[in-house]
């Protein structure tokens, strides 16, 4: 994990996936739109151009959330070594829930969409436990106490857009919305 390692060539590499995720996204975005403006597709297939273009901008801001991260990591920033089990675990948790996500709607498995939400609410707890070790005694700075909480935030909304994924594998194949 480049912020725990405070390695800035995993940061940059992030950085350098990020730009090439934005332009594939870029592409299936526009092919998808191709596809409506000169097709006449049915439910089924309408259901999956709405799903690639909702899921474009949830990708997308993914994508986007793990670049700030590794804009943290390059800058040099330090996760205090009482916070790295929280961080590390967020990390893990929030990897796996793409992962998950990706193989959810490779596989259309609502039941294995489903799951995604208990790991999103683990991500919920360890984001208030950073927040109760940045309220208590703190001895580690300003500087340091805005990274750790603006990381800590953008892993659980990395973890709430992987959800989102899940939430359109279920429209996906069963043309329900998520409430």
């Amino acid at each position: 994990m480049a912020l725990l390692d405070a390695d800035k060539d995993a940061a940059e590499s992030s950085l350098e996936q990020n730009q090439a995720l934005r332009t594939r996204l870029t592409e299936l975005e526009n092919n998808a739109y191709n596809l409506l403006a000169l097709q006449a597709p049915v439910a089924s297939d309408l259901r999956v151009l709405v799903t690639v273009v909702r899921l474009g901008a949830d990708v997308e801001r993914m994508g986007s959330l793990a670049a700030h991260i590794a804009e943290t990591a390059k800058r040099g920033s330090t996760v205090p070594e009482p916070l790295t089990p929280i961080f590390r675990q967020m990390g893990e948790v929030a990897q796996q829930m793409a992962i998950d996500a990706g193989a959810a709607l490779r596989s259309r498995d609502t039941a294995d969409a489903a799951r995604l939400e208990a790991d999103d609410d683990t991500v919920d707890r360890l984001r208030l436990e950073l927040f109760g070790q940045i309220a208590g005694e703190w001895p580690y700075g300003a500087e340091t106490a805005a990274d750790v909480a603006l990381v800590g935030r953008y892993y659980e909304r990395f973890a709430d857009h992987a959800v989102a994924i899940a939430d359109a594998v279920v429209y996906l194949v069963t043309g329900a919305v998520a409430e």
